[in-house]
Order: structure tokens, then sequence, then C-alpha cells
């Protein structure tokens, strides 16, 4: 069993339609009524039938008072990381603390070029997204002197001013699947954010992205245990949601609980917008998950 370093967190991936802008509102205020830790939303600017993650989370934080919000994940290639930086620390501050920020390299080139992005290769996305994360950290590294600088392959500073800082330790935490990008997490991000339906082999490529992580962190000098393992699960279906869980949301607490033990995983972000399914997840899956890993890990 992995070493657990991190305290369980649970929370909604709520589709951020342009078309149904009260219900959106609804859901994350019901997932905080819920008693879930973090309400997150995706990020496709390129998307007109989505809401503007950055304004979404902005508002959202002014509609509630103790959940913590986050882009799932923050599409980089359209976002300059020297603005996001500025932008999540702003947030935090004005929140009490209450953002965290999951990247993406990115993947829908078509979109993304189609509005004026760059095309990158998979290779260049995982290098520049390293840069960025890079510059992210030196942004809200108030405590060093000197203006920062990088001359880097994708992006390039030539004095920017540092901060604002944070007000709390804000999470990177990366969405990836393939080894070179899971090796990035491990070598410089804060946790790893992937969609379970999307790990080819299910609970066996799970392991196996594990791994990857580990070799990351490991080469870097760093404990493996400190890099965050989250999950994005999907909604309750008729036949299961997933290749890995199955039946009601309310008999999902064992499998979970499973999961954590035997892959380090210590956040779970349930997606769907059935407010049923948020409010069981938060009341009755999470503290359930919460005993059943407290009795076997004391």
């Amino acid at each position: 069993m992995p070493k657990q370093r991190h305290e369980l967190v649970f929370g909604s991936f709520i589709t951020p339609s342009a078309d149904h802008v009260e219900q959106v509102v609804a859901l994350t205020r019901l997932s905080e009524r819920a008693g879930l830790d973090i309400a997150t939303f995706q990020d496709h600017p390129y998307q007109p039938r989505l809401l503007d993650s950055w304004t979404l989370i902005s508002y959202l934080a002014a509609a509630t008072s103790r959940i913590k919000l986050a882009p799932n994940v923050m599409n980089l290639p359209m976002r300059q990381p020297v603005v996001v930086a500025r932008s999540a620390a702003t947030l935090d501050l004005l929140s009490g603390g209450r953002v965290e920020l999951a990247l993406g390299a990115g993947g829908f080139w078509d979109a993304i070029e189609a509005i004026g992005g760059r095309r990158l290769t998979p290779g260049e996305s995982v290098d520049a997204l390293e840069e960025a994360i890079t510059i992210i950290r030196e942004i809200w590294d108030t405590g060093t002197r000197g203006a920062v600088r990088m001359d880097g392959t994708h992006y390039g500073l030539a004095g920017a001013k540092r901060g604002p800082a944070p007000a709390h330790n804000v999470g990177i935490w990366v969405g990836a699947y393939r080894p070179r990008i899971l090796r990035m997490v491990g070598r410089i991000a804060d946790g790893w954010l992937p969609s379970l339906p999307y790990i080819e082999g299910g609970l066996t490529g799970l392991a196996q992205a594990g791994r990857h992580i580990d070799e990351g962190a490991e080469a870097a000098g760093r404990d493996p245990a400190s890099v965050r393992r989250l999950l994005n699960i999907g909604a309750p279906s008729a036949g299961g949601s997933s290749p890995a869980l199955s039946g009601p949301v309310t008999q999902w607490a064992e499998q979970l609980a499973a999961i954590t033990l035997e892959h380090g995983i210590t956040g779970y972000i349930l997606a769907g917008d059935d407010p049923t399914a948020i409010q069981q997840f938060g009341e009755e899956v999470a503290p359930q998950v919460r005993e059943l890993v407290g009795r076997a890990t004391t």
C-alpha cells in the first residue's frame, strides 16, 4: 500500500454550460452544502457553448464561502503563464485561499489553432507545460529578490516582476496520461489529475501511470508520496459509470477506498450534473470512504 501523505478530498466536475448558467451556480452551491471539498470546471476557450472558466470561478468564489474551486484542467496553450499565475494568486487572495490550479498541455489542436493558438506537437506541449509551471512558481515566489527571467524554447521572460503571492500554497495538478508527461508530473508538479475513463487499461493502467510518476519524482530527488494523486470519475449510470466502478453511487465507497489503499489516490472528483448524485457523493460516499481508509491505515 502506497504511503498516505495527503488528506482525502472529494469534489464535483460540473459542466460550465453557457445555456444553463443558473444550473452551474446551483450545482456549485449544492456541492458546498453537501460537504464536498472542491468544485471543478472544464476549460475549453474555443467552445462558445461553455463559460470562460476563470470568469466563472471568480463569480462562484463570491457566491460560495467554503468550497475550493479549480479548472479541470486549464488549457495552457490558450493562457499566458504569467497571467495564469497572477490570476490564480489574485483569486486565491480574494477568496481566502480557495483556489487550486489544474493544468493541461493541450490536445484539441485544430480548435486551438482555429482561434489563434499555436499548434504544438505532443512533445513540444509537454516541454511548454514544464516551462510554464516553472514560470508560475517563480512569479508566486515573492521571497526571492530580483525579476524572473527565462530564455525557454516556448516562453521567454525578460525581467517579469514577482507577485502577488497566493494566500495559500496553491497546488499545481496536471492532467496527464503518457509516460513522458507523467514523469514530468513526478519531477515538478504537486499532483496528478487524470480522468479514469481515459486511462488505458483502467486500474491496471492506473498502477502503471503511478510508476512513471514515481520514476520522475525519484530522478528529481523527490519523495514520490509528495505528489498527490487525484482522479476524475464518471457520473453513475444504470450499467456503471466506468470500467472500474459499478452500481449506484451509494455503493462506491468500498471501491474508492480500495483504490486509495492500493494506488494511493487521495482525491476523487465526480463528473456530471446530476444533483442527486452530487449530494449523495458528498453526504454519503465521502464520509464512508474516509472511514474505511481511516480504519485500514490506523
